[in-house]
């Protein structure tokens, strides 16, 4: 007994590659890209191949072709491209898209007949077709139990509903936004980036809400695009009602424009006062103060 307790079992360390070769993949055009390894085969943008996931083998579009990245980017485990996309393969992708809309129409009506306070917003198939997914919104809790054992009943296949939020709803449906352009959550932003009235505020736009909305009602995704640089532009101008130093006298920072450095300058004269314009560069901060905004504006922060 004695000597089994000295054996010393030595357990063999398998170390983790420092960089793996990878390809990224979406499922959906404007969707998120994942990275699986190609083992040993080249890819071009926009290839279609067939992958495993945690929902089992899915169809997918080349979004990154080979390259190599750090084992820090990767989330474990690492899955493999099953095999390039065959005819076959692509047949059925089609087959399974006009499916999904029958799927659609399907649950539509079955949602009519159950009364259900709920919007169906997509149908989607795996590719195998072991899993058939409803995306729908609604405003609070929906009983679909039975709406399930129906679906289930026509498609014979596992059912699964998903409730998605309205910037999801508005990334799946796509729309045209304020801008006189497509959705940019349809048709680029892989993922919802946090928003920030406080962005609106350091970009001079206005607080109300139905002009700096998006059409989901949210916050719009573009306020955060130039965000970084009037952060930090706004570090390096002299804040508004601060009292600074110019070649012309003391006054005070009536007006800023961040990104030109131009601020307007309110200078006391002997006749009452004068504004004058100067960049930051020519300015002395002496005193900052920060203005007086009798409105309160909460930090809102839109999420999904």
């Amino acid at each position: 007994m004695e000597n089994q307790n000295n054996i010393n079992t030595e357990v063999e360390e398998i170390e983790m590659p420092s960089e793996f070769e990878v390809i990224g993949v979406k499922f959906k055009p404007a969707g998120k890209t994942y990275y699986f390894s190609p083992e040993g085969m080249k890819f071009q943008l926009d290839d279609k191949v067939i992958v495993r996931t945690s929902r089992g083998i899915e169809f997918g579009f080349v979004a990154c072709e080979n390259k190599i990245v750090p084992s820090s980017e990767i989330v474990p485990p690492l899955r493999e491209v099953e095999r390039v996309a065959t005819n076959d393969d692509i047949q059925r992708y089609e087959s399974n898209k006009q499916l999904e809309k029958q799927a659609f129409d399907t649950c539509l009506q079955m949602i009519a007949k159950h009364k259900l306070e709920m919007k169906l917003i997509e149908a989607e198939y795996t590719f195998d077709n072991s899993k058939l997914l409803f995306y729908f919104s609604a405003e609070g809790r929906v009983d679909f139990r039975e709406l399930v054992k129906d679906l289930a009943a026509v498609f014979h296949t596992r059912i699964e509903l998903r409730q998605i939020g309205i910037r999801d709803e508005a990334k799946m449906m796509g729309g045209i936004g304020v801008c006189g352009r497509p959705f940019c959550c349809a048709t680029f932003l892989s993922d919802f980036v946090q928003v920030s009235i406080k962005m609106a505020k350091e970009q001079n736009l206005s607080l109300n809400s139905a002009k700096i909305s998006g059409t989901c009602g949210r916050l719009m995704c573009c306020l955060r695009y130039e965000s970084d640089v009037y952060e930090e532009e706004l570090k390096r101008t002299p804040p508004v009602d601060s009292k600074v130093k110019t070649p012309d006298g003391i006054g005070f920072v009536r007006e800023i424009a961040p990104l030109t450095g131009i601020c307007k300058v309110v200078i006391p004269d002997k006749n009452g006062e004068i504004i004058k314009s100067f960049h930051r560069d020519q300015l002395t901060v002496l005193q900052k103060k920060a203005k007086n905004d009798k409105t309160q504006v909460a930090e809102i922060t839109d999420e999904n």
